[in-house]
């Protein structure tokens, strides 16, 4: 079977089920991106402001991209910049672990680490996508995605073996978070099409199950609670509370206040 490669073989249920792939992906990184960077001159160490700041742009950096890729596909007039800022809060497909507040510092690291595992395993999916350009694209994120799986992953594990209240601060960003970890890899709507067109590797749900089995030997050895099962994992991507409309406010005031502006 030979499969589109290009713009011009796309049919458009094909488009559609890319775009929503492409958005939600986008989004994600956007919205952790704008959250991260909120750590800025706050973070427990000087090296963690850097740390922070860096992961932040990269992920934002991400977000660029794959609005741009987007905005090819799509081909609708509309730009990176349009996509990105120009939607009411009701249009953003983020994961809605992600929805959550910054909080403390043990908050950021189980949710980073939460979603940096997980993103792992989709982007792992992606890698030899039937979309030309969305494996290219992907193969370039993997490069820097792994460095932000080691380094939530360093900070996830010494919290998780510090005595006292690190590790406390650490069990209760994990019972917050837990319902809504797996939103990440909620599947998608299409998603079949994805799978018959070879876009993607494997169901969600296969990904996920995958992702759970990982985090329970992890969580085993450092005597973590289990993650709960996703709750409303039908509105894990269009449910988002008052948070993130705050977020949202913040990372369109300059975009309202001068629509010209680029990034």
């Amino acid at each position: 079977m030979t499969f589109a490669r290009d713009l011009s073989q796309l049919k458009p249920p094909a488009t559609q089920a890319l775009g929503v792939l492409i958005l939600s992906m986008a989004d994600d990184e956007f919205v952790l991106g704008f959250s991260d960077s909120e750590w800025t001159g706050i973070a427990p160490i000087l090296e963690e402001d850097v740390a922070m700041s860096s992961l932040a742009q990269d992920e934002l950096g991400h977000a660029q991209a794959l609005y741009g890729l987007l905005a090819d596909l799509v081909h609708d007039g509309r730009t990176a910049d349009t996509i990105a800022y120009d939607r009411p809060t009701s249009g953003y497909l983020h994961a809605r672990l992600l929805d959550h507040p910054r909080g403390d510092w043990a908050r950021a690291i189980a949710r980073r680490f939460l979603y940096d595992t997980a993103d792992a395993l989709r982007l792992e999916a992606l890698a030899s996508s039937g979309y030309a350009p969305l494996a290219d694209l992907v193969g370039k994120l993997r490069r820097e995605e792994r460095y932000h799986v080691m380094h939530a992953s360093t900070w996830f594990e010494r919290l998780a073996t510090a005595e006292g209240e690190p590790r406390q601060r650490l069990l209760a960003a994990l019972e917050l978070l837990g319902p809504d970890a797996g939103s990440v890899l909620t599947p998608l709507p299409n998603e079949r099409g994805l799978l018959d067109d070879a876009f993607l590797a494997e169901p969600f749900a296969a990904l996920e199950a995958r992702w759970r089995e990982q985090l329970a030997h992890t969580f085993g050895r450092l005597d973590l609670p289990p993650l709960p099962p996703t709750r409303e994992p039908g509105r894990a991507r269009t449910s988002h509370g008052e948070a993130f409309t705050w977020l949202h406010g913040e990372f369109t005031a300059v975009r309202r206040l001068d629509p010209e502006a680029t990034w």
